[in-house]
């Protein structure tokens, strides 16, 4: 049975895109963001505390080793939140720009 209501104001009405348009869904745009804003937490963590960033970023990388990385402002549960496979792939299109 169809509600056919009028909306009141304040109803939250509901969008349904046109059938013959194909909709994308991409989780990787948000989990990609999520990691670059990681990394450059961590990468700064690292700085601050006199360490070569880089040079502990791939010693992580590597190793998936987390005294790579200082607990100073969390680092070190901010990177073990996200996954290596997903932190290189990120790394990789960025550096290739695809």
């Amino acid at each position: 049975m169809a509600d056919n209501r009028k909306p009141r104001p304040g109803d939250t009405l509901l969008n349904i895109p046109d059938s013959s348009q194909t909709q994308t869904f991409s989780i990787h745009e948000d989990r990609d963001t999520e990691i670059r804003s990681v990394l450059s937490s961590v990468y700064n963590a690292l700085r601050e505390r006199g360490y070569n960033p880089i040079d502990q970023l791939v010693g992580y990388l590597l190793t998936e080793d987390p005294t790579y990385i200082t607990n100073y402002k969390n680092a070190r549960a901010l990177i073990r939140r996200v996954d290596r496979d997903d932190v290189l792939r990120v790394l990789l299109a960025e550096y290739l720009r695809i």
